[in-house]
């Protein structure tokens, strides 16, 4: 799948029960953009694991990091909408033991990576909200 927004590949990964309610929209699989980093919907299942390290060298590899990381940073370009959503989502990946703010910092400086939401001027927002 292609990313509706810019054309680019995109990295198509299950969201578990748990974390469906991060989820804009009632599919239960989303796309990550690996160039502009948006988060899209996906009806059905996706196809094998997601390899996330399509996105960047600088996303975690661990499910239980990666796919909060994903959904935390798909939701940026709506702070103000989803705050409590990404406060959430920052303290899951904290706890499978990434540090999200680190992984926000290496994305906002992936030469190949040209991410909708400003990630270094969310990055600062991010540090007040904690």
């Amino acid at each position: 799948m292609n990313c509706p927004t810019c054309g680019g590949a995109t990295v198509s990964f299950a969201v578990p029960e748990d974390l469906a309610a991060y989820l804009p929209g009632a599919e239960g699989a989303a796309a990550l953009c690996t160039r502009c980093l948006t988060l899209h919907p996906v009806e059905g299942e996706p196809n094998g694991d997601a390899s996330f390290e399509a996105v960047s060298d600088a996303f975690p590899t661990n499910p239980d990091a990666a796919v909060p990381m994903a959904l935390l940073v798909g939701l940026l370009e709506n702070l103000a909408l989803y705050r409590s959503e990404i406060s959430d989502l920052l303290e899951l990946v904290e706890r499978a033991g990434t540090d999200p703010l680190l992984v926000l910092d290496r994305l906002a400086h992936d030469p190949d990576i040209d991410a909708e939401a400003d990630l270094a001027g969310r990055r600062r927002q991010l540090e007040q909200l904690l």
